[in-house]
């Protein structure tokens, strides 16, 4: 994986934030107004629920600076696996440029890690080439089972682990980025999702080795915004082990 900068600029910043509207309520006018800020503001990428996705693939101009997600098998990850994999192949048609997959908690919680592994593997073989995030929903885990799905997903060949959908209470805290970073070990991305507000927390999640983020739109505006403010107008980045 790519290694840890020193600082962020603005540009920087936007090009590690996704943004989205994947909850139930949200209507073609906010799919619409998400493909406009994600292409003003220069976010990496915008996503949207899987019925939308041809639209915001419509907005959102290939080979842009902005990828075109989706989610699979959202927001419990509790359906069977070839539903999974047919979504998956159908969003990649669809022209997703990446894919956030939710893992089965309850086969996870179960012990059932066999199943859990297969049905990535089987995501993965479907939406070849595109990249997967799988989601790890830290808010049903123990330490010991965010530990394990960890492990898994870093294993499996997935480009990232991601700690959470945003349909459940917040999750992604330091110690739990800690302990996932220390599993992964730079075999896939890791990204933060879910209650992130603030400049001094993205610093020290990227020195812990947080590649993406995903902020609601209004907050991820204003931390980008941020960083004009600050000396250099860079958001300086403490590598672990440095810190006062």
């Amino acid at each position: 994986m790519s290694s840890t900068p020193t600082s962020l600029s603005a540009t920087d910043l936007a090009q590690r934030i996704d943004i989205s509207a994947v909850q139930a309520f949200h209507t073609e006018a906010d799919v619409r107004a998400l493909a406009a800020l994600a292409m003003e503001n220069g976010f990496i990428a915008a996503h949207a629920l899987p019925n939308f996705v041809p639209l915001l693939r419509s907005l959102i101009p290939q080979g842009g600076a902005t990828l075109v997600g989706g989610p699979i098998g959202f927001p419990s990850g509790g359906h069977m696996t070839a539903i999974k994999a047919a979504e998956a192949a159908a969003l990649r048609e669809a022209g997703a440029d990446e894919l956030d997959m939710m893992l089965n908690v309850g086969r996870l919680k179960s012990g059932d890690l066999n199943y859990v592994r297969d049905e990535i593997a089987a995501v993965l073989e479907a939406v070849a080439p595109v990249p997967l995030k799988v989601i790890l929903e830290l808010h049903h885990l123990t330490d010991a089972e965010i530990e394990t799905a960890a492990d898994i997903v870093a294993s499996s060949g997935a480009a990232f682990v991601k700690t959470g959908t945003g349909w459940t209470p917040a999750a992604a805290t330091l110690p739990r980025i800690r302990r996932i970073a220390a599993v992964v070990a730079g075999r896939a991305g890791i990204k933060a999702s879910g209650g992130i507000r603030d400049l001094p927390t993205i610093a020290e999640m990227v020195a812990i080795g947080v590649t993406r983020f995903g902020i609601n739109t209004a907050s991820a505006i204003e931390l980008v915004r941020g960083i004009d403010a600050l000396p250099g107008q860079r958001l300086a980045i403490v590598p672990v082990g440095e810190k006062a």
